[in-house]
């Protein structure tokens, strides 16, 4: 019997099935056909020129080097204040690391917190990428499911109905990816009076548009944050992201943080000190465009016979019920990018619970919005 040489671990983990629509839409464009992108969940703005010019200005300096494990001292106190001003939390930054991106918090509080069997609770649908981040330490995810109807509100007592002698952690993420959902102040406390440990994604803070986030950090202590600044901030590629977590947790992050990556980039850390403290006017904006874009689209989807019941307030995301056309998310995706080349996300990627949705982004132009629901409007022609 021949065995194969990739791990079992290696196996178990699902494909970015965003990546395949991604992909093929650039195939495509190769081949010369015009696709525009609602499928990509990252902002389609530049990076404010201050945060750059604070960058080139550190290289230039010579900050190129190894930082603390911890990440630059300065950034983690513009870390407390953003918290303080935010959310009235009072933080010190020895609570903070500051990490390469907000997948290695991910991985580092999982690591800290999950042994093998251990199991954390997560809605469905949910971030497609949360199940494989904790089959990598091998926990379970156990699946909170959430409904369109009530506006993807996970609600405290399906959760507390799921927890178990191995349940360590509930992940939330809000404002939520796919389903732009923000949860309510009460939601938020329920959930953190259930007992164990939370875990806030909070990368999308500072994208709200009807009322305003909350950080779990107002309601427990036993939690942990991960966020960063790719989306605010329009800074993805620079992969610079931060946890915030109990005192009595931080040695042992530190010493996974040493071991496994040692330090976030030093330059880049002296740019997100900038985005912090001096990109207020730049952030507004965007959020002021995203908004009106959000707008748009989901009065746009509506009238092709989509049905939202909740609209969406955060994040640039829209989820809908595609059922009516078909029950196959992920054929009916590539279905719409070959025939009205228009790139959107199949729901299952986001979880069994998302099957027969579909994710639309709104970090796009929109004059490239108008132009995608002419595009779905002649599909839809097309299929009845």
């Amino acid at each position: 019997m021949v065995h194969s040489a990739v791990s079992q671990r290696a196996q178990d983990i699902t494909p970015f099935l965003v990546m395949d629509i991604l992909e093929r839409a650039q195939e495509l464009e190769r081949q010369g056909i015009p696709v525009i992108h609602l499928e990509v969940g990252q902002p389609d703005w530049d990076t404010p020129q201050v945060v750059k010019e604070a960058a080139f200005a550190a290289m230039q300096r010579g900050e190129t080097q190894y930082t603390h494990s911890m990440g630059l001292l300065e950034l983690r106190e513009a870390i407390c204040q953003h918290y303080e001003e935010h959310y009235g939390v009072r933080l010190t930054p020895d609570r903070i690391i500051v990490t390469s991106g907000t997948s290695p918090a991910m991985l580092l509080i999982l690591a800290v917190l999950l042994d093998a069997g251990d199991e954390i609770v997560l809605t469905d649908p949910h971030y497609a990428c949360y199940p494989n981040f904790v089959r990598l330490v091998d926990a379970v995810p156990r699946y909170v499911p959430i409904r369109e109807e009530e506006g993807f509100q996970v609600q405290p007592r399906e959760i507390a109905k799921r927890l178990g002698p191995r349940t360590k952690a509930v992940l939330i993420n809000s404002p939520a990816n796919p389903t732009g959902t923000v949860l309510t102040r009460e939601n938020l406390q329920e959930i953190a009076d259930l007992g164990p440990h939370i875990i806030s994604d909070e990368i999308y803070h500072g994208l709200v548009y009807e009322g305003r986030e909350h950080s779990i950090l107002e309601f427990t202590d036993r939690a942990f944050v991960i966020n960063g600044f790719s989306k605010a901030y329009a800074m993805t590629g620079w992969r610079l992201g931060y946890l915030i977590a109990p005192p009595e947790f931080m040695r042992p992050l530190q010493k996974l943080m040493q071991n496994f990556f040692i330090s976030a980039n030093a330059f880049v850390q002296r740019a997100g000190i900038v985005a912090l403290t001096q990109t207020q006017a730049e952030v507004a904006r965007m959020r002021q465009t995203y908004d009106e874009r959000r707008r748009v689209l989901v009065a746009g989807l509506r009238r092709l016979g989509f049905s939202i019941p909740v609209e969406p307030t955060g994040a640039f995301y829209v989820f809908v019920n595609a059922r009516h056309l078909s029950q196959d998310s992920y054929r009916l995706a590539f279905e719409i990018l070959e025939k009205a080349h228009v790139g959107v996300t199949p729901g299952v990627d986001f979880g069994q619970g998302g099957e027969g949705f579909l994710r639309f982004s709104y970090a796009n132009s929109l004059e490239n919005i108008r132009e995608a629901l002419a595009r779905l409007e002649g599909f839809l022609q097309g299929t009845t």
